[in-house]
């Protein structure tokens, strides 16, 4: 039984998908104090006067909890294109380059699927010969079908 968790947690794939993950947390914690220190606090200067930031008090004057933050909002979905783009440019692309030199492709698109005729299951590979939901057998593309 340990011998199989050890199999499965020193599987190539395994350790790229934590290695990403904990890079991914780093990034995160950088860019959240990036969008915290520097992006909300311009968001809330374009409210003006002496607002504690860019929206509305829906409730008693001075309670944050009826504070309608916008700001807080945009600075979020900010925080949420950085994050990705940060992602994408430094974990994916040289995941897919490194990959593609292997001669492996990932992240590329789909190949052509089609639907089975059994369970109406949409999303079986062209080449399938089997459904891998009812477990019906496929009918080959090559051949015309019998009805």
């Amino acid at each position: 039984m340990l011998r199989g968790f050890k199999n499965f947690l020193m599987r190539g794939d395994v350790i790229v998908v934590a290695i990403g993950l904990v890079t991914a947390l780093a990034f995160s914690t950088l860019i959240k104090s990036f969008t915290d220190s520097v992006i909300n606090p311009i968001i809330a200067r374009l409210q003006g006067g002496k607002a504690v930031g860019l929206g509305w008090q829906l409730g008693q004057e001075g309670n944050s909890a009826t504070y309608l933050n916008i700001g807080s909002f945009i600075g979020a979905l900010i925080y949420f294109v950085i994050f990705m783009a940060v992602i994408y440019f430094l974990i994916v692309l040289p995941y897919k380059y490194t990959q593609a030199r292997r001669g492996a492709e990932v992240f590329g698109e789909p190949g052509p699927v089609k639907t089975c005729p059994e369970c109406l299951a949409d999303d079986l590979p062209e080449a399938a010969r089997k459904c891998r939901y009812c477990g019906s057998d496929q009918p080959r593309m090559d051949q015309p079908r019998m009805e």
